[in-house]
């Protein structure tokens, strides 16, 4: 039975798997420089609109959206390492592929089973990484792994002590002239402002809500 399968339906040599993997890896990486584009896109109107509130004085709604890009450059570090992980794997393949043709069939490559795995753990590939996973396994590229629950616990009063110095230094470079102007006692007292006080001409909870998700949108 397994001969007569593998005679209607015979398996893609090496070549032909590391091809197909390869132009689905480059795809992906397009559409990680895709969303990165959008981010940053979305990225220059927040600007905007925080070097408006910041003349308005609001500064409470001007730290917000600095939170927002915060979060948003994040992400974008996240998507670049994640795009270089994909060429990682492509070009490891290529090597086993190399090997495949002296040997006849497809090595196990301990390399690509660690970017596999990392990159499974990551919001954005979790999906397109298990459907790689299951077919190297298939392959015998990689081995099946359990997945270890990584404890993952750091010091949180230090990374939101890390967090505030980047919202600073985010409101410095896009706002810092309009700041500074206000006095010093008043700057400090206004970004002490909760982001969701609505101010006379100022940026209110549902405009603030619409940017979120517009930056929520492009960042998942």
């Amino acid at each position: 039975m397994e001969k007569l399968r593998n005679i209607l339906m015979p398996k893609p040599n090496p070549q032909q798997l590391l091809r197909d993997w390869q132009r689905r890896l480059r795809q992906e990486c397009r559409n990680i420089e895709r969303q990165i584009r959008d981010i940053q896109r979305e990225e220059k109107n927040v600007q905007k609109a925080i070097r408006e509130a910041a003349k308005r004085n609001d500064m409470g709604s001007a730290r917000a959206l600095a939170m927002e890009i915060v979060r948003s450059r994040k992400t974008v570090n996240r998507l670049y390492e994640n795009k270089a992980q994909l060429n990682s794997i492509s070009m490891h393949l290529g090597e086993s592929v190399a090997i495949a043709r002296t040997v006849g069939h497809l090595s196990k490559s301990a390399e690509v089973m660690k970017i596999v795995n990392g990159l499974m753990k990551a919001p954005q590939m979790a999906v397109t990484m298990q459907e790689f996973n299951k077919e190297m396994i298939k392959a015998g590229v990689i081995e099946e792994m359990v997945n270890d629950a990584v404890d993952s616990a750091l010091d949180t009063d230090d990374m939101e002590d890390e967090i505030e110095e980047e919202v600073d230094k985010v409101l410095t470079s896009i706002a810092g002239e309009t700041a500074a102007q206000l006095p010093e006692a008043a700057r400090k007292e206004r970004l002490k402002q909760p982001a969701t006080v609505a101010q006379d001409d100022g940026v209110d909870d549902e405009e603030l809500e619409e940017i979120r998700a517009r930056l929520a949108k492009v960042r998942s």
